[in-house]
């Protein structure tokens, strides 16, 4: 993710506000559990882990306990740019979805950011 602050992009993956520019039409959040919102589809994922800049971990309630889908933020010694890594559980039969499904938000969080 290069030319966009850190802290911008921080913003749009941590925050509620930043959230729903790119990646649900609705986020909300009570302090560790977020609302997700895509049309009339609404599921919840509690905050399990943060280091503020660096990354946030969330687990979908209705998923196994083990998984989660988190966003991390990696800075290229090189270039001085920001790379986000996207780490998400899916079954098998799902992969090719899921990915499909990432890159799609991640075009639009890219529009968002005006990349």
């Amino acid at each position: 993710m290069d030319r966009v602050s850190k802290s911008s992009l921080w913003n749009c993956l941590s925050t509620p506000g930043g959230l729903s520019e790119w990646f649900a039409d609705e986020v909300t959040d009570d302090g560790k559990i977020f609302t997700f919102t895509w049309g009339k589809h609404q599921t919840e994922a509690e905050l399990v882990g943060m280091n503020p800049s660096i990354y946030i971990r969330f687990h979908w309630l209705d998923d196994e306990d083990d998984t989660y889908f988190e966003f991390r933020l990696h800075k290229i010694e090189l270039t001085g740019d920001w790379m986000l890594e996207i780490t998400d559980f899916a079954e098998e039969d799902e992969k090719e979805h899921a990915i499909t499904l990432w890159n799609t938000q991640i075009k639009t969080l890219k529009r968002r950011l005006g990349l």
